[in-house]
């Protein structure tokens, strides 16, 4: 009698505990079905917030290395990238990549307008972008002249350089947006390197001189450096191998080191050698004055170019 109680409660229990596995096998189907759902949702919702840009002048220098950076970071689709220019070709783009010789089709067409033409011809440029998020890498091209002349009431101000195909480039920006835009605007440049917002247009101009050129005025010091050891007998080719290796490892020193630039002179100067003997040499002989002027009659050229 006993065990067959026994057997009976033995048998209640596991009716209850598959009744339980069961209920919590359902549970979990009902989770990743809800996971499965959200998932869903989410990548809807990325689908969704795909952008379409477009850039006016998106062959020319400036322009060509935008679209390339923004391709290979993956943040544009070529299906979702537009170009204009004068041929109304893609000329060597990728597949995908649609173009037209009309501003106003790429306009309509596209959520984001970069414009990426020769400041001098901007005038020209007869677009209606209302409603649109317009971004200018043009120099010297004022935010109010931009949206007086197209209409755009989201204007932003930035600039770039050709180190933006390498997606190595600084690109500055500024402009009163909203916090969507703001990020879209940060999602854009951040795809062909770094960038930052700053406070105002002055600030856009100086680095339109500063960081827009590249290599720039880091090429100037490369080829002084390099003219000083030709002329004591170096080698042209040695010399230009040693000033690339140079630079290169700078910019990787420079760029992944938390010091700044002028903690590490103050180090090597600190440190009383043979370098600490060349900077100060450097200093005296007014090296920062020469920086100074050539930066300040770039800035000044930024602020004229646009006419």
């Amino acid at each position: 009698m006993w065990q067959e109680l026994d057997l009976g409660r033995e048998l209640q229990r596991r009716r209850s505990g598959g009744a339980k596995a069961r209920r919590l096998v359902s549970r979990d189907r009902l989770r990743e079905a809800g996971a499965r759902s959200r998932m869903t949702q989410d990548q809807e919702m990325t689908m969704g917030a795909q952008v379409t840009v477009g850039v006016i002048g998106g062959t020319g220098m400036l322009g060509r290395s935008l679209v390339t950076g923004l391709l290979a970071s993956g943040e544009v689709a070529a299906e979702a990238l537009w170009v204009s220019n004068r041929s109304g070709r893609a000329e060597g783009l990728p597949d995908g990549v649609q173009a037209t010789a009309e501003a106003q089709v790429l306009v309509a067409a596209c959520d984001v307008v970069i414009l990426s033409v020769p400041p001098a011809q901007f005038g020209a440029l007869e677009i209606d972008a209302s409603g649109k998020l317009v971004i200018s890498v043009m120099a010297g091209v004022s935010a109010a002249r931009i949206a007086e002349h197209t209409g755009a009431e989201r204007v932003v101000r930035a600039m770039s350089s050709p180190a933006a195909a390498r997606r190595l480039a600084f690109s500055p920006w500024c402009g009163a947006l909203s916090a969507e835009d703001r990020a879209q605007v940060d999602r854009l440049l951040g795809a062909c390197g770094s960038t930052a917002e700053v406070p105002d247009e002055a600030q856009i101009e100086i680095f339109t001189a500063m960081t827009g050129p590249v290599p720039g005025f880091v090429a100037q010091l490369a080829a002084s450096m390099a003219d000083y050891a030709e002329r004591r007998g170096v080698a042209p080719e040695v010399a230009d191998m040693a000033v690339r290796q140079l630079f290169l490892a700078s910019g990787e020193m420079l760029a992944g080191d938390p010091q700044t630039a002028s903690t590490h002179v103050r180090g090597m100067i600190d440190y009383a050698g043979t370098t600490a003997a060349g900077l100060l040499a450097m200093q005296e002989a007014g090296f920062q004055d020469a920086v100074d002027a050539g930066l300040d009659a770039a800035v000044a050229r930024t602020r004229e170019i646009a006419g």
